[in-house]
This record gives C-alpha cells, sequence and structure tokens, in this order.
C-alpha cells in the first residue's frame, strides 16, 4: 500500500470513528398521480413507445414538445434518451418510435 492510499484510508476510519452518531429521520415523498396516457395509434411505434419511453418519465413529456417539430427533432429527442438517459430502445424499435412521435405529436400529424 502507497502512503497516499495509507493516508486516505486512516483519514477514512479516523472520520467513521470520530463521527457523532446520527439517527436519519425516514422521509417519504407522495407524487401526484400520472394520468396522462400516450395518444392511442395503430402505428407500430405507439406499442414500442408504451414499452420503452413511460417507463421512465410521464406520457405528459411529449405533450411540452412543440408540436411543430419535424422528423430530424423526434429522432434525436429518441437518440438522446438513449445515449444520454440510457434508455433501454433496441435500435431496430427506434425508427417506428419515431415514426409514432412525429405523426402523433410533430409536424406529421393528421390535421
Amino acid at each position: 500500500m502507497n502512503t497516499k492510499t495509507c493516508l486516505l484510508a486512516c483519514a477514512a476510519a479516523m472520520t467513521l470513528t470520530l463521527a457523532p452518531a446520527v439517527s436519519a429521520a425516514v422521509k417519504t415523498i407522495q407524487l401526484p398521480a400520472d394520468v396522462a396516457v400516450l395518444k392511442p395509434s395503430p402505428l407500430p411505434g405507439y406499442a414500442k413507445a408504451q414499452g420503452n419511453c413511460v417507463g421512465c418519465h410521464s406520457a405528459e413529456y411529449m405533450l411540452y414538445q412543440p408540436s411543430s417539430a419535424a422528423r430530424p427533432y423526434w429522432d434525436a429527442m429518441v437518440k438522446r434518451m438513449k445515449a444520454v438517459f440510457k434508455a433501454p430502445i433496441a435500435d431496430e424499435d427506434m425508427p417506428e418510435i419515431v415514426d409514432y412521435l412525429v405523426k402523433t405529436y410533430g409536424n406529421e400529424q393528421a390535421k
């Protein structure tokens, strides 16, 4: 064990020994009910969005996106969810999810 490692281990042991006993109070958080649901659709991406998106965030999140958002916006959002937030989306499911999102919430909505 080198000197730096030994010093860190000793400091940690002393902190644990000298730290006063603290009793932690249990706190609970009551979240409001999630009443938003994805807009139903016959598109195959609907079921895939149900299985991949709303497990991590509310369906209401889609409503906060601009209705003028084009396909590249939704594609970037789905890729971001996978890359940054580690959403467990299969690569082969991504195009169908994007298709559902842009046609349901984006600028390709039926008017």
